[in-house]
């Protein structure tokens, strides 16, 4: 049986696939993750994760099957992970009291063959109203840190959240619902 490799060193995505009891491997893809800011958000987050993929593709068996993501926080332009405090500061007050859009970009590939999938999740997100102060303590959880937007949905971040339009996996960082359907279509796995 062909090996299913998740291409990501992101704990929330490796817990996410966990839950469904199906053996899989890590391979941390090492990439540059480039930004171009004329293209639209959603190809960019499907261009790096299939980046992602190439970028492990060849220390894979012929038939395994690659699993990688990409998720981006889209607001005003497209807000990546914080680089320091300054920052984390200024993209949690930017979409605090305002709807913003996590996209994850992803690509299921059949290793070394032509047997490819590379797709999008999108959901809307609301934040509540949020005071300097506040803002200060989240980010003194240390919570932040590796998170596109500056938030963990999954964690404390949860209180922030006023409501979301879409898959909550999604904004965690795998649309697992959209990849299990995926997985059964196309490449005649089941992971349930």
């Amino acid at each position: 049986m062909n090996k299913i490799i998740l291409a990501s060193g992101s704990p929330r995505r490796k817990e996410i696939f966990e839950s469904f009891n199906v053996p899989f491997e890590i391979e941390i893809a090492h990439i540059e993750e480039k930004i171009h800011e004329d293209e639209k958000p959603e190809q960019i987050a499907m261009a790096l994760a299939f980046e992602k993929v190439a970028a492990v593709e060849e220390k894979c068996n012929n038939g395994d099957i690659i699993i990688a993501a990409d998720t981006i926080v889209v607001k005003n332009g497209i807000l990546g992970k914080p680089k320091d405090y300054e920052d984390a500061f200024k993209m949690l007050k930017l979409l605090q009291n305002d709807i913003h859009y996590v996209i994850t970009g992803f690509a299921i590939v059949q290793a070394h063959s032509y047997n490819k999938f590379v797709s999008y999740e999108k959901t809307k997100v609301k934040f509540k109203q949020l005071t300097d102060d506040f803002i200060k303590r989240y980010i003194d959880t240390g919570e932040v840190w590796d998170k596109a937007g500056s938030y963990a949905i999954q964690g404390k971040g949860a209180a922030i959240v006023e409501w979301i339009q879409g898959d909550y996996f999604n904004v965690v960082g795998l649309p697992i619902s959209r990849i299990q359907s995926i997985l059964s279509d196309h490449f005649d796995i089941e992971i349930v």
